[in-house]
């Protein structure tokens, strides 16, 4: 926002590292909103969401392992556990190798809730492709490689 007139800035005169920052949030925002609503799905928050894609990537984790993973406090891990058990998202199970440790493992219900999920954010974002024009799908497309790379960075 230009603090002279109150209007958005011109996005000739912002940063492209700024117009990135400004867009990633609302984007996954709107992808979010739009899949939940063309598929009548629960309004699962990110951060659980995440931690859902973490546990079937991994097949299961201690609560500290995913805390280190999300890089997020374990009163984080903690409260999100709390949560989605009881929402039956998430299985608590003895480790194998020390039975006072807990394994955290995406239940059945959750894994069908996430592969809803992607299967319709992909068709929102196929739709919403298809109505662009055709330069932008193309641009859209060659950014991809990058912004792969841009996230491995970042996670680093």
């Amino acid at each position: 926002m230009d603090t002279r007139t109150g209007r958005p800035e011109s996005t000739a005169t912002t940063p492209p590292e700024a117009q990135l920052s400004t867009l990633l949030g609302p984007l996954r925002r709107a992808v979010l909103r739009r899949t939940r609503t063309a598929e009548g799905l629960p309004d699962l928050p990110e951060a659980q969401i995440e931690l859902l894609r973490l546990l079937v990537a991994t097949g299961g984790l201690a609560p500290s392992r995913a805390a280190a993973e999300l890089k997020v406090a374990q009163s984080t891990i903690s409260n999100l556990i709390r949560a989605m058990t009881a929402a039956g998202l998430i299985e608590r199970r003895p480790l194998p190798s020390d039975g006072r440790g807990a394994l955290l493992v995406a239940s059945t219900r959750a894994r069908q809730l996430l592969d809803r999920y992607d299967r319709a954010s992909a068709a929102v974002l196929r739709e919403t492709l298809r109505g662009l024009p055709v330069a932008d799908r193309r641009a859209l497309q060659a950014a991809l490689p990058a912004l792969q790379r841009l996230l491995v960075a970042l996670s680093e």
